[in-house]
């Protein structure tokens, strides 16, 4: 077979073997973002469908590259670069509201790596574990250092911004995936003891007085967006309301409804039902995220990164409705690929198109062992 026809059956094999329930599974969230993002600004709208249209060229770029004879090669660049980046951002970052989280590129754009962190230590923990899989009892204490040190380099230089909301949603998606991949209980136990004992005194010494008025807000009365918030839910009742009776967002009394906040005006306009009818979306995603983390326990690139979206998908989404439900203090975690945004849409995208390309390329016939064999026979 000659190499036009080995190119054209790789994109064949491919395509054949994606996963499309992932794919068919992430059209109804960006569904309904969409008509509400439209509903409340149709200039955003604009720009949300050219996200997706960016999110989609990348998701197909990253389903066709080859990545398991690349990660090697891409993931280690990928996170020196980023915290690179991060260092950047603390010498010559932009500040905006007293916090220093962009990279100002020429033309004027902006960029915040601390969003694309998250999709750098993915994809480095994949690389490091598959080079060395957990033994039968887990990670012991050297190695569980080694993919610590890999997550909390990176998570000090983003809590330094200060950004302490993405930092422990970092912390929590990544260690989440350790968890998954397998450390030792007596390792597990040491951390659950730690963290019962350092979290009282990193309240008292750690945070930054506004950081502590977030938690006693939580604690006591909400603040003016989660009481705004939790009035727009009120007003949706179980059916929801048309778009010229959501008052709570048309004039403008819910604060960052398109980004934040955006499941309070989900609430108002398509009520209870609405609501539950998206939680149960994203935990259907979650949950079919988890099982292909089982079914491929063997490839230890599918765990990772499909254990880590699913964590991802879990950790964003329980803190974002939490906070705007008043469950949680008030952090900037947007509701992923759901509040209005390009960054979380292309990231998702590309580890989607990863785990989409991953998973297909096991049943890739040149690179199963045994049509190799066989190839080498009839030869």
């Amino acid at each position: 077979m000659n190499n036009s026809n080995l190119i054209i059956d790789y994109f064949k094999q491919i395509t054949k073997n994606f996963n499309y329930i992932l794919i068919i599974q992430i059209i109804p969230i960006l569904f309904v973002s969409s008509v509400l993002i439209k509903e409340m600004n149709p200039a955003l709208f604009h720009k949300q469908m050219t996200y997706y249209m960016l999110s989609a060229i990348i998701f197909l770029v990253a389903a066709y590259i080859p990545w398991r004879y690349l990660l090697w090669l891409f993931a280690p660049l990928a996170y020196i670069i980023n915290i690179l980046l991060l260092f950047g951002v603390e010498v010559a970052g932009k500040t905006i509201l007293g916090a220093k989280r962009w990279l100002v590129l020429p033309g004027g754009f902006s960029l915040q790596p601390s969003e694309f962190m998250k999709l750098s230590i993915l994809l480095f923990l994949a690389f490091v574990i598959y080079k060395k899989p957990p033994p039968k009892g887990g990670y012991g204490l050297l190695e569980f250092i080694v993919l610590s040190i890999i997550i909390i380099v990176p998570s000090i230089l983003i809590l330094k911004e200060p950004d302490l909301g993405t930092t422990l949603l970092l912390l929590m998606a990544s260690f989440g995936v350790v968890y998954i991949v397998g450390i030792n209980w007596k390792i597990l136990t040491v951390i659950v003891v730690a963290l019962g004992i350092l979290a009282p005194i990193t309240y008292k010494y750690g945070l930054k007085p506004y950081q502590k008025k977030r938690i006693e807000d939580f604690l006591g009365k909400p603040s003016y967006q989660v009481q705004q918030a939790l009035i727009a839910i009120g007003s949706g009742g179980i059916e929801g309301k048309s778009k010229e009776e959501a008052t709570q967002t048309q004039l403008k009394f819910l604060p960052v409804s398109t980004t934040d906040f955006i499941f309070a005006y989900l609430g108002e306009r398509f009520g209870f039902k609405g609501m539950v009818i998206i939680v149960a979306l994203y935990i259907i995603l979650i949950i079919h995220l988890l099982i292909l983390s089982k079914i491929y326990s063997d490839d230890y690139h599918i765990v990772v990164i499909s254990s880590g979206m699913a964590f991802l998908f879990f950790v964003y989404m329980g803190v974002n409705i939490y906070m705007v439900i008043g469950l949680a203090p008030v952090v900037g975690a947007p509701l992923p690929m759901f509040s209005h945004g390009g960054t979380s849409f292309i990231i998702f995208s590309f580890l989607f198109g990863i785990l989409e390309n991953l998973i297909s390329f096991k049943a890739y016939k040149p690179y199963n062992s045994d049509t190799k064999i066989d190839m080498v026979r009839k030869s």
